[in-house]
């Protein structure tokens, strides 16, 4: 008798960086046949001067071919500089960087975060990551990096920390407890499209403002109980090397000089402390002060070209949207310095310079797989494939004569695929509101209510792509925190931990809507579901 073995073959992972130059060839090949056979798509947009549909012919550019490799190859600079991602990552983390360095958000974490209930501080995250929607997607930049140190503080794993953060940005997106940069980029689109049944349509920035803020507070919970009782679970904990560990490591000493040495410690923690406090609140009178238009030296932050306060703070040209990163990273900088010269953790500028410098050594392939990954985006979008996509599912709904719930299901439906591969909500909103406003008004359903139905449709799947600019950040921060250098975090694992977060929140959505459209109830000032 012979005993049978079985053949087990090691298992090879490649990296995301690798994966992502795989697929960029494997677009522009996929453009070259797709151009063989000429894909295309029309759809109908609106002209604002005569109120009338024009449509609008995309095809598949071919960037299998001479001048498409040309174009890859000057572009990739230029690619690579302007990709958002980049910009607002490096901002947030010089701020962020000092302040770590000093000791100064850890120290917030021992003494205050420590404390706060897992299940709370899981909601705030999430609350904190959905109002940040507000001002674009600078909350990716900023609360993944910080939320993933104050977990490795705290002890949880920053893998979850990751997670949350990112979830919370993603899947609540276009939502908040305020009107914000959505209102300004999509209602123009919506009112455009409503005049096409009804010439006298109004829609004012705050026609959603109800449903937005009671949503926030739902997604947060439900959030909270899939990440709490579905993901931490399988996450489990971080088993890291004491090399790793954020704290200091001290001598062993006698009782006596360990009392004296925290009682010396917890003194100058509470003079940094002070002066950190005495400095955010001069810097947040600063900051207020900049948003208040009209007095002397004030609304610096404000375009007082724009007509309406809402549009100085959001409008295209806002210095309040393009500074917020900046401003937080100042935050953070001149907080951390103050503490750190309260606290003796710095003693002079070069070592400020220098514990920040220590922090960045961990970021290299963050930055390299930006490179790669703006390439990847780039191409996606010169190909036109996701117009072209979008286009045949605006089309396909044009010709589905559905009315009431079953044509708000099959829009917000329709919308989450077309968000796979088209993130831009505007971009969006261009194609699908020429279709989904006039059905919704022709169904007696208000053109505000299929503003609330796009929003929707969009924050289902926003972080369920790697088209989104901002997983690079995500699936980054999951490697440079992955203690199994030999098994990264690839593009198919990064989806597959947050896919219960996804379909849960989706299904969430979809009730939310489906429920608030039933029962009628105001989803702004004055403005209800049905018209």
């Amino acid at each position: 008798m012979y005993e049978t073995g079985k053949l087990r073959l090691k298992k090879f992972y490649f990296h995301p960086i690798t994966v992502f130059i795989g697929l960029t060839f494997l677009i522009v090949l996929l453009s070259g046949i797709l151009s063989l056979f000429q894909m295309q798509a029309t759809y109908n947009t609106i002209n604002a001067n005569t109120n009338e549909l024009e449509p609008v012919l995309i095809t598949v550019e071919n960037l299998f071919s001479f001048d498409g490799i040309k174009y890859i190859i000057s572009n990739s600079a230029k690619n690579f500089l302007s990709f958002a991602p980049l910009g607002t990552l490096l901002l947030s983390l010089i701020g962020l960087t000092v302040a770590e360095g000093t000791g100064f958000i850890e120290m917030l974490t021992r003494r205050h975060v420590s404390k706060i209930p897992k299940y709370l501080f899981t909601f705030i995250i999430i609350f904190i990551s959905i109002v940040s929607s507000l001002i674009n997607e600078v909350g990716y930049a900023i609360l993944i990096p910080l939320i993933a140190l104050i977990y490795f503080i705290n002890d949880r794993n920053p893998i979850l920390g990751i997670i949350t953060a990112f979830c919370g940005v993603s899947f609540g997106y276009s939502i908040s407890i305020f009107v914000g940069s959505t209102e300004v980029s999509l209602i123009n689109y919506t009112k455009i499209a409503a005049r096409l049944i009804d010439e006298t349509s109004h829609i004012s920035l705050t026609s959603n403002l109800i449903f937005i803020i009671f949503a926030t507070i739902i997604l947060s919970i439900v959030g909270t109980i899939i990440v709490e009782n579905i993901i931490a679970p399988k996450i489990g904990k971080y088993k890291r090397d004491e090399d790793l560990s954020p704290t200091e490591k001290y001598q062993s000493l006698t009782i006596e000089e360990a009392e004296q040495k925290q009682m010396e410690r917890d003194k100058y923690e509470k003079r940094g402390l002070r002066y950190a406090l005495i400095i955010s609140i001069l810097f947040l009178l600063f900051f207020i002060y900049s948003l208040i238009p009209h007095l002397p030296w004030s609304g610096l932050l404000l375009d007082m070209k724009e007509n309406t306060y809402l549009n100085q703070l959001f409008g295209p040209n806002s210095y309040f949207q393009d500074g917020f990163t900046f401003i937080v990273s100042m935050f953070f900088m001149l907080a951390g310095v103050a503490y750190g010269i309260g606290s003796k953790s710095i003693t002079n500028d070069r070592d400020i310079i220098e514990k920040a410098s220590k922090k960045f050594s961990n970021l290299g392939s963050i930055f390299i797989l930006m490179f790669v990954v703006s390439q990847f985006i780039s191409v996606f979008r010169k190909t036109n494939i996701g117009l072209i996509i979008t286009a045949w599912l605006a089309n396909l709904l044009s010709k589905i004569s559905f009315n009431g719930i079953p044509l708000i299901v099959i829009s917000l439906i329709f919308i989450a695929i077309s968000n796979l591969v088209l993130t831009s909500p505007a971009s969006k909103w261009l194609i699908f509101s020429p279709v989904i406003v006039p059905a919704f008004m022709q169904a007696n359903i208000s053109p505000q209510f299929a503003q609330i139905v796009m929003r929707a449709g969009d924050s289902m799947t926003k972080g369920f792509t790697p088209l989104l600019a901002s997983f690079v950040i995500y699936i980054g921060y999951l490697n440079i925190y992955n203690l199994k250098k030999n098994k990264p975090y690839t593009i198919r694992e990064s989806l597959k931990i947050i896919s219960p977060y996804c379909l849960i929140i989706s299904l969430a959505w979809i009730l939310l809507v489906v429920l608030w459209y039933i029962i009628g109830l105001p989803i702004g000032p004055g403005v209800y579901p049905t018209i």
